[in-house]
């Protein structure tokens, strides 16, 4: 499994060699270093630990900043990545490069938060009549039971807390990687607000 810790830049556009405009997502892969390595032997699974982002110093716990000690700068955001592809050692920095081989990717970021939202908002309930004296326009309809006991059961579609979710966007195809920026440009949208973490992977279906 490939993939690195990114930053979510904004949309664009660009245009191929026939004229054609794909909508692009620009992520901006900071430098990913490699914290640790879990092995077989040591750990009883092989992974590889990034690091990206540097912490500020004084935010920085002494037992948080062991793992880096003789590697690198303490780290904000730190991903540990099962079975990497790719031989890696600690210390390594690894940069866009590492998806020039990868045409689709898979990319998990947190939503935007949108506040208390209502039934039709939230999950796209249709509502009811929009015509004059419907009384029922924006209202999710029944909730409960009409018999005893009249509850409403666990995990029943209301309205309540909207987005700031783990979301992750499959099979974006990769339209063009630049070394010199060390920027992804994958086509679509992902999820977040501009300049959050995200993280990219190689696509597992394709």
């Amino acid at each position: 499994m490939l993939g690195l810790i990114g930053k979510k830049i904004g949309m664009t556009q660009v245009f191929d060699a026939q004229g054609r405009l794909t909508p692009v997502t620009v992520i901006k892969i900071e430098d990913n270093v490699v914290v640790a390595d879990r092995t077989e032997e040591k750990n009883g699974y092989k992974a590889a630990v990034l690091g990206s982002i540097d912490k500020k110093k004084n935010t920085v716990t002494k037992p948080y900043a062991g793992q880096f000690k003789g590697v690198c700068e303490p780290k904000q955001h730190i991903v540990e990545f099962r079975d990497y592809e790719k031989e890696v050692k600690v210390g390594e920095v690894l940069g866009v490069d590492v998806f020039k081989d990868t045409t689709y990717v898979d990319v998990s970021g947190t939503s935007k938060g949108k506040g208390f939202a209502g039934g039709m908002k939230r999950f796209g309930f249709s509502g009811g009549r929009a015509t004059h004296g419907s009384k029922f326009h924006r209202d999710i309809g029944g909730t409960a039971m009409s018999s005893t006991p009249a509850r409403t059961f666990k995990g029943h579609h209301m309205a309540g807390h909207m987005g700031v979710d783990k979301t992750t966007v499959q099979n974006l195809k990769v339209v063009r990687i630049d070394e010199d920026l060390q920027v992804l440009m994958v086509r679509g949208a992902i999820p977040g607000p501009a300049q959050s973490v995200v993280i990219v992977k190689k696509a597992i279906k394709k």
